[in-house]
């Protein structure tokens, strides 16, 4: 029952979604002959979806959960047992190239992971991702973060998580048979709240290492145009929220 419910609420979060509800509603209130109720359903729904497409509004939103966990230089995280960092994609563009440094991925999670092993920072990296079939998420992102000169005896896999509960309960079960309490955790800065509340549950002690997400391009005027990007942004925030609040409400 509740994961029913809860995947209705995760559509919902999809700002043109929850607006094609209300339009519903509206246009069943017309035909019950409540025409000020539709009027005021079907501006509701224009405008939901309208003011969470503008980008001022989705990063605004979006700061919101990721100013939680500040962003910290390399040289200032403190050491620890593990780097752990959170699958994200099995797409890597950069990962052919002949060169591949990553002070120059500011956005990728396992450039930051990478960045913190080489520094110092821990002697272990836990790469935590699954997958359907074939190569899981966790094997791509150990091929990956060796062109980073990660060595793969320093790699500990978790290849079983399909989602953020799975990488806090598999981590800890890996952490606890390496000897490993401390970890610097690596994923994005919007994700960030929901995975620290999820791994710090299972016991152990985390140092949140966040990584930032491409900001809106558009400056003055341009930040208050509506745009889909915009939208899909404010969608995924909204979706971090609602998760956030049944993270909270479990544990």
């Amino acid at each position: 029952m509740w994961a029913r419910l809860n995947d209705v609420l995760v559509a919902l979060t999809y700002p043109p979604a929850l607006s094609a509800c209300l339009l519903a509603l509206a246009a069943l209130a017309m035909l019950t002959g409540r025409r000020r109720s539709a009027a005021l359903l079907g501006a509701a729904a224009f405008a939901w979806s309208a003011l969470l497409s503008m980008p001022s509004v989705s990063e605004a939103l979006r700061a919101s959960l990721e100013n939680r966990h500040p962003r910290m230089e390399i040289e200032r995280l403190p050491r620890a047992d593990a780097v752990v960092v959170l699958g994200g994609g099995y797409h890597y563009p950069w990962i052919d190239r002949p060169h591949v440094d990553p002070r120059t991925l500011p956005y990728s999670r396992l450039a930051a992971g990478a960045r913190a092993f080489l520094a110092g920072r821990a002697p272990r990296v836990i790469l935590s991702g699954g997958g359907a079939q074939g190569r899981t998420e966790a094997e791509t992102m150990a091929r990956a973060i060796t062109r980073f000169g990660v060595p793969t005896e320093a790699l500990l896999l978790d290849v079983r998580s399909r989602d953020t509960e799975d990488n806090a309960r598999n981590t800890a079960v890996i952490a606890r048979r390496h000897g490993i309490r401390r970890v610097l955790l690596v994923t994005s800065a919007l994700h960030m709240p929901r995975a620290v509340r999820l791994f710090e549950a299972t016991g152990l002690e985390v140092v949140p290492a966040p990584v930032p997400e491409p900001t809106s391009r558009r400056d003055g005027l341009g930040r208050w145009l509506p745009s889909f990007s915009a939208l899909w942004r404010s969608g995924r925030a909204l979706k971090e929220y609602l998760a956030l609040a049944e993270v909270d409400w479990r544990y």
